[in-house]
């Protein structure tokens, strides 16, 4: 089967931005970014966000990694080889050392693979047949916590000596060498890790550096800052001398640093958009993001559960959101409207066809046909009225402004009743959403790989981010069909079929594919951005 196509990387070089806007920032040694995001941690088994992600990129290669252009290359791997079945690779390290000194060997990628699977992480799944498809990697991850060492020592991924690492997979997977570019597949170094014991990943003396930077110095919620990491296999490469992030920074605040000259980059919010957009410095991108409703198919409340599963009333919901009046008049970033839940621009088949036109549209607004739907719902249930709780994260921008603008598109239903909850995005998803305690929710999801999968997986029954619990038996069928077959055309339709399964009856219901707006120094090159993995990339960064 043919490699699937990735998402291109947008590498912002000073020559597209030639003009204005130089950074006046305390040193060309240094290079300062701004994000209204904190690092959550610094354990690649751990952390599932996108700023812990760019934060341990910074500090972290795995197998394969980035060129100076965005493109996949060859990272701690200095070769491999594919079996002809297309099941075992084997990979032949680099010399590279740990900031400690000591060598990066197999058995850290041994460690640390099976570290995430013995600890349940959040991304374990993506062992499994949701995304490597390690040999063994589903039972243990059943297992969790109560896998012996000897069981953990039965998942494909062998240390056949230092400098080789042998992966088994069950069956074939297009895009395994893009997934090894992920945090969850970052390397571990053992003796360090179980030194530090419960602080490892949480302060710059528990994290140790096999990447371009070393951390030195972090405040949560405020900072963090990194230096070269003079021991990094391709030091050459990286300019930069320091690397400062300002952290869980609002974009007012990041964009005033930036005009000030104390900021190199500075993500900025919708608002701000008409202010900078047209000059020198305004840079926007595609984020990569499908923000969407989810619906709890689960509700502890009966009365509510009962409503939330009745299909023409997720259907009213959904007719009710302006998408386009959202994407363009309130957001004004780049952001698309949904028509699927899998985003535009994420994945071609063998021909170069992307998935999104291929499958269809699933979204349309209609205020007429989401009231006749909702009294259709009503007249099912033998109810006058609905009251649901829509629960959003008012520290996740845009998120407070499009759950404000979908309240008013949903009061145009007569009968319904929304009651707002705003709260952390740790809060949402640790508490509420993990404990099932919500009726639905505006959350996002950023593609891990440039496949449909890494969306897909999300409606799987019993996938960890499944938080609303839908479960659809014909889809987990063709899910399951997905991850077996080897023939391209083939497994692109399954896909297809399997996303308009749970489009009819919207399981989840996509909203707006997200844009991104930044501000960048001219005199500043080689930011690479992403809407398919880590975030952002700053080992190639120089300064005029």
């Amino acid at each position: 089967m043919k490699m699937l196509k990735r998402s291109a990387a947008i590498v912002l070089s000073a020559a597209m931005l030639a003009g204005c806007g130089s950074s006046k920032s305390d040193s060309k040694d240094t290079f300062r970014f701004a994000s209204e995001l904190d690092i959550l941690g610094m354990d690649s088994t751990v952390v599932d966000d996108g700023m812990s992600f760019t934060a341990l990129h910074a500090v972290t290669e795995g197998l394969m990694g980035l060129d100076k252009d965005g493109k996949q290359t060859n990272a701690l791997a200095k070769s491999y080889t594919l079996s002809d079945d297309r099941k075992t690779y084997t990979f032949t390290l680099r010399d590279a050392k740990w900031s400690n000194g000591d060598a990066v060997t197999a058995k850290d990628f041994v460690y640390a693979w099976q570290r995430i699977l013995k600890n349940s992480g959040k991304y374990s799944y993506m062992y499994g047949d949701e995304g490597a498809n390690i040999k063994n990697a589903n039972v243990l991850k059943a297992k969790g916590p109560k896998a012996t060492q000897a069981e953990l020592d039965t998942l494909g991924v062998k240390a056949k000596d230092d400098k080789t690492l042998v992966v088994e997979l069950a069956a074939p997977v297009p895009y395994f060498l893009e997934l090894m570019t992920f945090p969850c597949y970052y390397p571990i170094n053992q003796k360090f890790a179980e030194k530090a014991g419960k602080k490892y990943g949480t302060a710059p003396e528990y994290v140790l550096s096999n990447g371009a930077f070393k951390m030195t110095k972090w405040t949560k919620g405020k900072s963090a800052d990194f230096e070269k990491n003079e021991s990094y296999y391709n030091a050459s490469a990286v300019k930069m001398k320091n690397l400062h992030m300002d952290l869980a920074v609002k974009p007012q605040a990041a964009s005033a640093s930036f005009d000030s000259g104390s900021t190199d980059f500075a993500i900025i919010s919708s608002e701000l958009v008409d202010k900078y957009k047209g000059k020198d410095t305004y840079v926007q991108y595609n984020e990569g993001y499908l923000w969407y409703l989810e619906p709890n198919h689960d509700i502890k409340d009966a009365a509510k559960k009962k409503a939330m599963a009745n299909v023409n009333i997720r259907k009213a919901l959904s007719y009710a959101i302006d998408r386009d009046s959202l994407t363009s008049k309130v957001l004004k970033d780049g952001s698309k409207a949904a028509t699927g839940f899998v985003p535009a621009q994420l994945s071609q088949n063998a021909k170069g066809e992307d998935f999104r036109k291929l499958a269809g549209s699933f979204t349309s607004y209609d205020v007429k046909k989401a009231q006749e739907y909702f009294d259709a719902g009503l007249k099912e249930l033998g109810v006058s009225s609905l009251t649901f709780e829509f629960l959003y994260g008012n520290d996740e921008s845009p998120a407070d402004k499009v759950a404000e603008y979908l309240q008013t598109n949903f009061a145009k239903i007569k009968g319904l009743k929304i009651e707002m909850k705003a709260t952390t995005k740790k809060d949402r998803i640790d508490n509420r959403m993990v404990g099932g305690r919500f009726d639905f929710a505006l959350t996002r999801w950023g593609p891990d790989y440039a496949d449909p999968t890494t969306y897909l997986n999300l409606m799987s029954t019993g996938n960890n981010n499944n938080y609303g619990k839908y479960s659809n038996a014909k889809y987990d069928a063709l899910m399951k069909q997905v991850r077996t077959e080897t023939n391209a055309d083939k497994r692109y339709e399954l896909m297809i079929q399997a996303e308009k399964v749970a489009m009819d009856e919207l399981g989840n219901i996509p909203v707006f594919e997200k844009g991104g707006s930044a501000l960048k120094a001219t005199n500043t090159s080689g930011v690479i951005t992403k809407a398919v993995g880590v975030p952002n990339t700053f080992t190639y960064v120089e300064k005029k």
